[in-house]
């Protein structure tokens, strides 16, 4: 078994910072979901530190959670209405809750933190199990591009640098396997410390076809949470499927 496999390794290694200065403004994604939300209850996988779901629940939609790493869920545990939210400390693929939910979300490429084969359509599968009929399952991904594959391979990324460290970047695709390897490396007085991070990545259509397996359909897909109109030049995607 690869370490990569670990649904919680992201959060054990990510959680001190992740909440740190850079990721996504919440805002556009909270307002989009919100409108699928029917009244709730709603289902994030892989809700982490409570980026999005935080917000949605102050506007008054019940928000429930699957995480794999009780890290993220300390984070999302000691900000302001977080220890309210029902959260299930799990594998998202296996969608370990019960219930029908109009709306299931997943955001910030995370789908593809599913490593394993066939994981991401049991993923899918679950999420057809607790949809309520003509429900919403939204995925937020970015469109693969081969050509970023290649200017990633070709670089070293300076990561961060400090007086103690100096963190550094190095990326290796699997073009046939779809899948590639991030390390993030750390250099110290302290030694030298390795944080890989690996994802299964997936054309929009392969994704498409995950959902129609598993019972749904494609309703609608944005470039953006904005609603902007999805076409060929989109880098990434915000899906819609019905059940």
């Amino acid at each position: 078994m690869s370490v990569l496999d670990d649904p919680g390794l992201f959060g054990r290694q990510w959680a001190a910072h992740y909440d740190d200065p850079g990721n996504p403004d919440p805002a556009p994604a909270v307002a989009f979901l919100a409108g699928l939300a029917a009244g709730g209850p709603v289902l994030e996988l892989a809700i982490g530190s409570g980026r999005v779901a935080l917000p949605l629940a102050e506007r008054g939609i019940p928000v429930e959670g699957v995480e794999a790493s009780p890290e993220m869920v300390e984070l999302l545990r000691a900000k302001p209405g977080g220890a309210d939210l029902p959260v299930v400390i799990g594998d998202m693929a296996d969608v370990p809750v019960e219930g029908r939910y109009p709306l299931v979300y997943l955001v910030f490429n995370t789908l593809f933190n599913l490593t394993v084969p066939g994981r991401q359509e049991e993923c899918f599968r679950n999420v057809a199990r607790v949809l309520a009929p003509g429900g919403a399952f939204v995925i937020e991904a970015f469109v693969p591009d081969p050509a970023q594959f290649d200017r990633d391979e070709q670089q070293v990324q300076v990561w961060s640098v400090t007086e103690e460290a100096v963190g550094v970047r190095l990326h290796k695709y699997d073009r046939e396997a779809q899948t590639f390897l991030r390390q993030t490396l750390t250099f110290s007085n302290g030694g030298v410390k390795l944080e890989p991070f690996g994802m299964r990545y997936q054309w929009p259509e392969q994704i498409d076809a995950f959902a129609a397996a598993a019972g749904m359909r494609l309703d609608a897909r944005y470039a953006d949470w904005a609603g902007t109109p999805f076409g060929p030049d989109s880098r990434a995607h915000i899906s819609v499927y019905r059940s």
